[in-house]
Formats: structure tokens, C-alpha cells, sequence
């Protein structure tokens, strides 16, 4: 038996966003730079077919292609080639939940519609084909057209169309194309059929060809005759009944002309509105149903990603699915192209675990175990599951965790009261949490809730003691346990049920009984035993199946309703720290004590120790170096209430009355301020950049307002309220400098904007030294202050950034004199990144040369003591003789007061020393940033080190011994 390699870890990642923009040469050009850099890993977006045009990969149409829009199979040999050459290897997001459809360039999804639910592909896709409308039974609602259904159709919008080529009909709208079943054809071909007779004569071959063949077309079976032998009866003579209607329209103008002539009937006049009956006949034979797109908030019948009607679920817990999805990624494991894949929204498949497991054993068939990691965002006192063979998450949970390190947690009270005087009202988080989630029910995903209320109903039914439960009362009741759920899903299946599962469900459920008004609560409890599989127990094996596989699809709705009521409306809402609402973060937590985050990373580093670390993602709310920013006015909570008195007198004037309201409110208001202090760029404006920041600024603001769907939506844009909240932000940014409100702004924006900075390289030294494998997002190696996609997904200059790498590892090598002064003149020009990229391209060489200390190493937290001891975050890794430490400043507000001063030296730290516990004499003290060599003092304890000495020229320490 032939021995099954571990997984390749990587040492660090560096993620790329591939499209038409960025393709696989133009990564393969900076393969040089990312591994001079000291990236191990290339960690790409998707890059399988998508839809034409894709920015994201996320609207994959083909598992088995390479996007062609990003390259030709010959394009990624060469990058993988060149990824070979210099030694590291690459990560895939992958995308196993859903797909693109709609569009008519998904082959599976055509299928559907052409064959309904006997289709090859029709158990591909999460499809109820028997839901409570009568109209719908048997076909796919398709929520596509911007108008009314009767209004498209007799604008003539709706169109048929005849693929000669081909020999297929398909009714077209725009971009939209819908096949139509073959044994629907006659409707079209044996039309008018005694004028065809007239143009061939009654005797003519061709004629009695043709009318064969319309017999032929008519005899097929039906797409619902659920016979194996009649459906493949029926797939093999359409595909002959299309090639024989090709080669005859080809061969006979008059046919083709014929046909010609049928469509042009079809499709009607507009004005005469009977002219489109026919059309309209056609249509409601078919597979789905074409519906206005606000349908489908109620009536939709394919689980979505999320409530995005394009991107239809698929039913990965089907082997047949997982085979037919990944066979290519499958084969570039095997062939040692891919060591690792990120698995995106697993929360959104029937039984994740499963998933992984199978992949897993699907990968040790082909002899590679590959590095998995998991999009899963955790609860705040939620674990990863133990028993999924994953190495970890993409690390939103330590996105969060080194945030909140920096936020001063003794001002959560001071904070909350500022904000809600500041906008004139008390928001309970819970409650706005709780009444987002049941907007989102009443509205985007309602018609998820119809369906699973429906599967509950007949469940209801089954049973004497629980038949007198109404449709209603369960749908109420559903809806209300959901949006008591506390965590994003539970992972109940036929396996063994978690205590975690148990207790959460208990959780809603109680929390719903307290909420809600109905008299009868015993439906809670019916509903908690069929959460919990107990209403399954001693029943009849059809009985039992249904109530497990309503309990493991109520899971899949619970994730969907969580993220978009926390993180695409509650987090839109309350704004009392904005850095506070990142993905996978809780805006209720205001910061982490030291204690805190040192027990995650010991966990961390005896539970996942290869999870991966990530601080700014293509996912992200605010970019790690924006969150850096905000993080500072937690410091200064007087401050900040000073200056927000000072702006909105200087501002108010710009406000606009919109329906009796005037814009924008308090709470946006308040939103607008901390968005600019976040975001507001190092350089001086010119008419370009100021251009750019109002352009960035109005596109992100309608976004924000949209998701809080508190004054305008996406469903119902008020573009009235809109323009008037961008007119008051666009004023703002292009306030003359002497005006009152530039005046205060632009000092303390700057004052933010400096502490910041060195916010910045403390977290990002923590990312690349703390246990797990830390992750880089494009362009982040320098600067970066974006917000959510697509300003996150803007083009990086990699030619700046492989200048600027040339030139510190020339640094590196000089003399100690020089050396030295030249990282002391690296704080002197910290606008321009270098310092940040001196954090990262060091802390990874050491990486590179001590990759056991990281991957392996014990964590430690280190002691640190005098007067400013609260303002370092120390601990070390360790392994044998061999430990790195890292001391990272924080809260530089209190440190620095209001003077100029660098956090160097003395001056700043005073008598604080950094407490050494494993000191020997025998050991060496490396500073990793400027080469230095530092002399610790002999305790009877171990050793201290002065921070004075570490923090001498640079901001932040790394210190190797040996």
C-alpha cells in the first residue's frame, strides 16, 4: 500500500483575485516578487468557468473548465511551472454550494428547464417540485424579468427563437435564454401546417418528413413519466428529432421559411394583445415559470446562495454531484498543482462533514491529502467541529480576536453613551439583531421559510397528536426559533447529536417561547423534537427520514438568515465602533483583554495549530489597516464626542429635507464621519484623488444604505434619500481647507491617521508570528484603506511593491550602521508602507528559516511589567533551543499623548520590561528588524528585557534567540 503524503502546510499565503483583469500570466509575473516577499503560497480565487464577465469566480457555470477569461490551460501550466521553479505552491477557493444559472451558459441548469424534474441534471440542484401553489407543481420558478410577467409578454420583450444549427427553440429575454421542452414543439411546427402543404405540394417528400417528425417530437414521453426506460427513450430521440429538424431546415428554404414564419406569429405584435396568446401557451407548458424578479422573495423554489436568484444551490451531499463537480480540482491535487483548497459557504451544504469527508478520502484515492481550510464563520463561544478532517478556518474568528486587542475595552460604556446621544436614540443590539433577522424572512428569503413550513406541515400532518398544528402557526413558529438562533447553523445529522447542537437548539427555542404571543407554545416543543431528531424515535422509517431531512435542511436555512441580518443589516445599523463589524465579528463585543486573546492562540495552537490567520480579506467590511484606524477612537472616546459636536454644527446646514426627514439622519451621519476618518488617504489630494475618494466614497455609501434597508433597500431603492446622503459625504470631501468643518477635521483625521499606522504593524507582526498560517491579502503587504468589495478588489501596482522589496532586502545586507539608520528612516516616512513592508518581509524570511517555531511551536505568553506595561501584547514560540518572541505595541493614544513623539526609545517606554522566563546566558538576542544584538538583565527569575532596547529604532519587535 503506498504511503499517502500529509498535507503541505504553507508557511504564509498571499491571496489573488482573479478575473478578465488579473489572469494567470499576469500572477505568473509576480511569482518572483511574492516569493521574495516570503510567501510559500499562492491562494487564488476561483478561477473555474464562471459567468462572462465574472469579478469574483463566486458564479462557477463549468467545475470541470478553466475560466477563459482568465487564461488558457497552457497559461496555467506556465504559472504552476513557474510557482514549481521557485519553491511554493498554491491554495484554490473552491466552490462547492451553489452555481450560476439563469444566464443560459450553465449546461446543467438548461437541462432542468428543458426536461423539468426527470432531468439527467435535475437532482443536481436543491429544487422543491411539489411546493403549496398548485401552478408551480412540477416547474421551476424563474424570477427573472424586470417587469410584470403579461407586461414583458406583450412588449415583446419575450422572444422565441429558433436555433437552425441546432434544430432547438428557446424563448429569449435580453441576455436570458429558456429552452423549450421538445415535446412542446408541435405547438410551433404544426402550426399553419395546411400552408406548408400549399408551398410544397401535398406530395412532397419533405412534407410528410416534416410531419413525421412533429409526430415524432409529439410522441416523446412527457418530462414527467418517471420511467427510467421512457426517459431514456425520450433523451435519446429529442437529441435525433433536433439534428433531423436541423438538416431539414438546412436543405429546404421553405421550410426554414415556414419556421420563419411560425415565430414571427408566435411572438406577436405589440398593441394587439391576443397576438400573444400562443407565445403565452407555449410558455406555461414548459418546465418553469417566468416571473417579475420580486416574485421571487415568496414564491422562489430552488435554495439560493443566500437570496441571489442567479445562484441556484446545489445538492453536493448527492455522490453523483460531488463526482460530476470535482473532477478537475481532483485532478490538479493529484498532480501536486493544488496543495491546498479553501472551501467556501460549507454552512450552506445539507451535511458539511460528509462533504469533507468524502473529499478527503476522495483525495487519499488519488494518493495527496491536500490543506483544507473551511469559510466558517464561528460563533463567539463556538469551536470548530472536531470531528471535520479540516486543518482549520479561513480565520475570521482571528480576524476578529487581533481586532479587538486593539480596541480599549474600559471605554465600551463611554463609547455606546456618546454614540446614542449622538443619535438621539438607545439601539438594544439584540433586539435589532432579532427583528433584522425576521425582516429578512418576511422579505429576501421568505420563500426558503414557505418551503421548509411546508415540509413542516406534512410532518404535522403524519401524526394524530400534532395534525392540529396549522401552516400558519408553524411558519410563525419557524420563524420565530430562527431568528432566536444563536449561532449561524448546527451540523444535526444522522451521526451522533452534539451537546452544542442540543443546547443551541434549546437556546431558540426558549428565547422564542418568551417572544412569542401565541397561546399554544407547545408547538416549541413539537418543533424542538424535530430539531432534535426525537420525534423521529419508534416511528415509521418514512416518517423518520422526513423529520431528518427537514431538521438538516432548517440548518441550511438558519446560516443565510444570520449572515444576512447580522452582517448585511444589523452591522449597517449600529455604529458605535465600526471596526467592530467585520464578517465573522459581533459588534456587541467591544474589544479583547490580553488574557483573552493569549488563551485563543494557546487553544489555537493545541486545536488547529495550521487554521489559517487572516486580517483583511475579498469578504471584508473594512480593510485591516481602516479597522486600525477607527480602533484609536476607542481611545479617545472625549475627543471624538468633541469633535463629532464640532462637525455636525459645521455640517448641518448641508442636510436636505426628503419626505419630512432631514437627511442624512443622526445615525448616518455618524456612519459618514467614521467612514471618512477611516479611509482618507496619506497623500495630499490632487483634483484626481479627490475624484477618485468622492467617486469610492458614493459608490460605498449607496451599498451601505441599501444593506441596512432602514431608509432605502436593494428591493426599494429611495434614490431621493440616497442622493442626499451622498451630496452631504461628496460635500464634505470637497469642503474647501478653511472651511469650519476642515479645519477640525483634517487635524484629527491626521492625529487618527498616524496612531493608526503603528496599530497597523503591531497586528500585522501578530498575523505572521501567532499560531496558524497567516494570510495576506492583495496589496496588503503596504497600506491599504479600502472598504467592502469591489473597492476592496481595485487593481495593485506590484511594480511599486517588488521596488520597494529590492530595496529593503539591500537594506538588510548593509553594514549595522547603516542598517540602522536605515530603519530608523523607514518611521520617518511611514505614509509611504515601507515600514509595514519591512514587518512582513521579515517576520516571513524568519519564517522560512524557523518554519518548525510556527507550525509547531509551543505559545508562551510573556510578562511585561512597569509603567507602561499595558501597552505591550508580548508572548514567544518555541521549539527546542530554537524561540522567537514578538512585542507589539498597542493603544499608542495613551502612550503618545498629544505629543509628536515616535513609540520609541526611553522617553516613550521608560522603565517597562519585558519578563524572560527561559533566559540562559548562553543565549543570543537577535532584533529581526534592524540586526541588532540586545543584552536582556540577569534576573534570579530568568531575564528582562528593557522594551526601551527592543522598541529602539522601530516600532514593533521580533526578536529571534538562539
Amino acid at each position: 500500500m503506498k504511503q499517502i503524503a500529509e498535507p503541505h502546510i504553507p508557511l504564509c499565503t498571499y491571496r489573488l483575485q482573479f478575473n478578465s483583469d488579473f489572469t494567470f500570466n499576469q500572477a505568473r509575473e509576480i511569482v518572483p516578487y511574492l516569493n521574495a516577499l516570503g510567501i510559500s503560497h499562492l491562494y487564488a480565487s476561483p478561477y473555474l468557468k464562471a459567468r462572462p464577465g465574472s469579478r469574483h469566480g463566486y458564479d462557477i457555470i463549468d467545475h470541470n473548465t478553466l475560466n477563459p477569461e482568465i487564461g488558457t490551460n497552457q497559461d496555467f501550466e506556465l504559472m504552476c511551472e513557474t510557482l514549481t521553479q521557485h519553491g511554493m505552491g498554491q491554495v484554490l477557493d473552491i466552490v462547492p454550494n451553489h452555481m450560476g444559472v439563469q444566464a443560459g451558459d450553465n449546461a446543467w441548469w438548461l437541462d432542468v428547464l428543458e426536461n423539468g424534474q426527470t432531468a439527467v441534471h435535475a437532482e443536481f440542484f436543491d429544487i422543491d417540485w411539489a411546493p403549496i401553489k398548485p401552478k408551480l407543481f412540477g416547474k421551476v420558478l424563474l424570477p427573472v424579468l424586470a417587469k410584470h410577467y403579461g407586461t414583458v409578454l406583450e412588449n415583446a420583450e419575450l422572444q422565441l427563437r429558433f436555433n437552425a444549427e441546432r434544430g432547438e427553440f428557446a424563448v429569449y429575454y435580453y441576455e436570458h435564454h429558456f429552452p423549450v421542452d421538445p415535446r412542446e414543439y408541435p405547438q410551433i411546427l404544426g402550426d399553419r401546417m395546411a400552408d406548408l402543404g400549399l408551398r410544397l405540394g401535398e406530395d412532397n417528400p419533405l412534407l410528410m418528413e416534416y410531419q413525421s417528425l412533429v409526430t415524432g417530437f409529439q410522441n416523446l414521453p412527457c418530462r414527467d413519466d418517471v420511467s427510467p426506460e421512457h426517459q431514456m427513450e425520450r433523451r435519446r430521440d429529442k437529441e435525433v428529432h433536433k439534428r433531423h429538424l436541423a438538416g431539414l431546415a438546412a436543405n429546404s428554404v421553405e421550410i426554414a421559411g415556414f419556421i420563419n414564419q411560425n415565430l414571427a406569429g408566435f411572438n406577436g405584435q405589440v398593441g394587439k394583445s391576443a397576438s400573444f396568446d400562443q407565445l403565452h401557451h407555449l410558455i406555461e407548458t414548459q418546465a418553469y415559470r417566468l416571473a417579475f424578479w420580486r416574485v421571487a422573495s415568496d414564491e422562489i423554489n430552488y435554495r439560493r446562495f443566500f437570496d441571489i436568484n442567479d445562484l441556484a444551490g446545489l445538492r453536493m451531499e448527492n455522490d453523483a454531484v460531488f463526482d460530476a463537480t470535482h473532477q478537475l480540482v481532483l485532478r490538479l491535487v493529484k498532480e501536486g498543482k493544488l496543495d491546498g483548497l479553501r472551501l467556501d459557504h460549507p454552512d450552506g451544504l445539507y451535511d458539511p462533514e460528509a462533504y469533507f469527508c468524502r473529499l478527503v478520502e476522495q483525495c487519499r484515492l488519488v494518493e495527496r491529502t491536500p490543506y483544507l481550510v473551511v469559510e466558517k464563520i464561528l460563533g463567539l463561544h463556538e469551536e470548530l467541529r472536531s470531528s471535520w478532517p479540516v486543518q482549520g478556518t479561513t480565520g475570521y474568528e482571528f480576524t476578529n480576536l487581533l481586532n479587538g486587542l486593539f480596541v480599549d475595552t474600559s471605554t465600551a460604556k463611554h463609547m455606546q453613551r456618546l454614540y446614542f446621544s449622538f443619535i438621539g436614540e438607545h439601539i438594544d443590539f439584540d433586539d435589532l439583531l432579532y427583528r433584522s433577522k425576521k425582516l429578512i424572512m418576511k422579505t429576501a428569503l421568505s420563500a426558503e421559510l414557505n418551503v421548509l413550513a411546508n415540509q413542516l406541515s406534512r410532518i404535522a400532518e403524519a401524526d394524530r397528536n400534532t395534525c392540529d398544528y396549522t401552516l400558519n402557526g408553524l411558519r410563525s413558529a419557524l420563524a420565530e426559533i430562527v431568528a432566536c438562533f444563536p449561532v449561524y447553523r448546527g451540523y444535526i445529522s444522522g451521526r451522533e447529536i452534539a451537546a452544542e447542537d442540543r443546547s443551541n437548539i434549546k437556546q431558540a427555542v426558549t428565547a422564542a417561547k418568551r417572544r412569542s404571543t401565541t397561546a399554544d407554545t407547545s408547538i416549541f416543543d413539537f418543533l424542538a423534537e424535530v430539531l432534535t431528531l426525537a420525534a423521529a424515535d419508534k416511528q415509521a422509517p418514512a416518517y423518520a427520514a422526513q423529520v431528518q431531512m427537514f431538521a438538516m435542511k432548517f440548518q441550511q436555512f438558519t446560516s443565510p438568515v444570520m449572515a444576512k441580518g447580522l452582517e448585511d443589516t444589523s452591522a449597517y445599523i449600529y455604529h458605535r465602533l465600526l471596526s467592530l463589524n467585520e464578517v465573522g465579528g459581533d459588534p456587541r463585543r467591544f474589544g479583547v483583554i490580553r488574557r483573552t486573546f493569549h488563551r485563543a492562540n494557546q487553544l489555537r495552537a493545541a486545536l488547529s495549530p495550521h487554521s489559517m490567520l487572516s486580517s483583511s480579506t475579498h469578504d471584508s467590511k473594512r480593510s485591516e489597516d481602516v479597522r486600525a484606524r477607527l480602533n484609536v477612537l476607542s481611545e479617545l472616546p472625549a475627543a471624538w464626542r468633541l469633535a463629532l459636536r464640532h462637525w455636525h454644527r459645521a455640517n448641518d446646514s448641508l442636510k436636505q429635507n426628503v419626505d419630512g426627514l432631514l437627511v442624512p439622519t443622526r445615525n448616518d451621519e455618524y456612519f459618514i464621519y467614521q467612514t471618512l476618518l477611516g479611509i482618507w488617504p496619506l497623500d495630499v489630494l490632487d483634483s484626481q484623488a479627490m475624484a477618485e475618494l468622492s467617486a469610492r466614497v458614493q459608490e460605498y455609501l449607496i451599498k451601505a444604505l441599501r444593506e441596512a434597508k432602514v431608509h432605502t433597500s436593494w428591493i426599494n431603492p429611495n434614490i431621493a434619500y440616497e442622493e442626499a446622503v451622498t451630496n452631504f459625504s461628496l460635500a464634505l470631501i470637497n469642503a474647501p481647507s478653511e472651511s469650519a468643518f476642515m479645519t477640525d477635521f483634517r487635524p484629527f483625521q491626521r492625529r487618527i491617521a498616524w496612531l493608526g499606522l503603528f496599530n497597523s504593524l503591531s497586528q500585522t507582526l501578530i498575523k505572521l508570528t501567532a499560531p496558524g498560517v497567516p494570510d495576506i491579502y492583495q496589496g496588503c503587504e503596504l497600506w491599504n484603506f479600502s472598504l467592502v468589495d469591489p473597492d476592496n478588489r481595485r487593481a495593485v501596482d506590484f511594480d511599486q511593491r517588488r521596488d520597494m522589496l529590492t530595496a529593503l532586502q539591500a537594506l538588510a545586507v548593509q553594514d549595522p550602521a547603516k542598517r540602522l539608520a536605515g530603519i530608523s528612516a523607514l518611521c520617518d516616512t511611514l505614509e509611504d508602507g515601507r515600514a509595514k513592508m519591512l514587518v512582513v518581509s521579515s517576520a516571513l524570511a524568519l519564517r522560512k528559516i524557523w518554519p518548525e517555531v510556527f507550525q509547531q511551536g509551543k505559545y508562551l505568553p510573556l510578562i511585561v511589567k512597569g509603567q507602561q506595561a499595558a501597552h505591550v501584547c508580548a508572548y514567544a514560540r518555541m521549539v527546542g533551543k530554537h524561540i522567537v518572541i514578538t512585542v507589539a505595541p498597542r493603544f499608542f493614544a495613551g502612550l503618545l499623548g498629544k505629543t509628536a513623539l515616535l513609540p520609541l526609545g526611553a522617553q516613550v517606554w521608560g522603565n517597562t520590561v519585558l519578563e524572560l522566563p527561559f533566559y540562559r546566558l548562553d543565549q543570543q538576542y537577535h532584533c529581526v528588524f534592524s540586526g541588532k544584538v540586545l543584552t536582556p538583565n540577569q534576573q534570579a527569575s530568568g531575564g528582562q528585557l528593557p522594551i526601551s532596547q527592543v522598541l529602539a529604532e522601530f516600532p514593533v519587535g521580533l526578536i529571534k534567540v538562539c
